[in-house]
């Protein structure tokens, strides 16, 4: 079914979390695949339903290998794990020379995390440079959320990134992959997402604010630490909830800075 990518341009902006997050409350079974090119936290920071460590050896490594020994067909169900909570997860590597160490079989992980029967996959890449192993996973995707903080610094990250792939993403043309923006702020700051969206219109860059992921650093910390249960009616949750509508209204429509007049006015969708 559908591919949806999270990632952010620098900083600690709570790209895992906010993963986790939106996968616990994805309509559906989604599949949460780690795949940070620094390295994977979802192995270190959760268990299974017994509440023993995740298996290292099963996940995007061995899915890789799988793919390069030409398995004829890869089940993406092979390699993945239940955690504390019911979500199943394709956990990560452990640092970024594995990465690297997949090589060219990262077009045919794209393929693979796009085409799970019945299934939607959230995609955890982490930090993105422009030069990312990670890039066919972005470029085979129905839609992208960059996360970032509305600082001075963290939007010129963001627009930098979301400039440097234009290319790579079709920004603009007629097939392009949708590319949405969740800013983690306070929740009250209503004109944040409208100025936000200046920014990138006036650098002429086809990306859309869908809105503010709020920045609460108690449910922040018990998705962390595996207790979500705990944030089921809190802040975050409901603005992740909002956010989740707007992604799954994008799928491989193009965004235009008319979403966030929409988002501002009140009306159900930013698109």
């Amino acid at each position: 079914m559908g591919l949806y990518v999270l990632a952010a341009a620098k900083g600690s902006p709570g790209v895992t979390t906010s993963s986790v997050l939106l996968a616990s409350i994805w309509p559906g079974e989604p599949i949460l695949a780690d795949l940070d090119p620094a390295g994977g936290d979802v192995a270190l920071r959760y268990r299974d339903t017994s509440g023993v460590p995740l298996d290292p050896d099963r996940g995007l490594l061995s899915l890789g290998a799988a793919v390069r020994r030409g398995v004829a067909e890869v089940q993406l169900s092979d390699h993945v794990q239940r955690i504390a909570g019911g979500l199943e997860v394709l956990t990560g590597v452990n640092s970024p020379d594995q990465v690297q160490g997949l090589g060219p079989t990262w077009q045919h992980l794209a393929r693979s995390l796009r085409s799970v029967p019945g299934r939607d996959v959230i995609a955890d890449c982490g930090r993105l440079t422009p030069g990312a192993a990670t890039i066919p996973v972005l470029q085979s995707a129905d839609a992208v959320l960059m996360l970032a903080r509305p600082t001075l610094e963290g939007l010129s990250h963001l627009r930098e990134l979301i400039r440097g792939l234009a290319e790579l993403l079709r920004l603009g043309g007629y097939d392009a992959v949708p590319v949405g923006v969740a800013l983690i702020a306070s929740y009250r700051d209503a004109r944040t997402p409208g100025e936000v969206q200046s920014i990138l219109d006036q650098a002429g860059l086809r990306a859309s604010v869908l809105g503010i992921l709020a920045d609460d650093a108690k449910a922040a910390t018990a998705i962390r630490t595996g207790d979500a249960r705990r944030v089921r009616n809190s802040l975050l949750t409901r603005s992740a909830a909002e956010i989740r509508d707007r992604l799954l209204a994008v799928r491989r429509e193009l965004p235009g800075a008319a979403a966030t007049a929409r988002y501002e006015s009140g009306k159900e969708r930013a698109l």
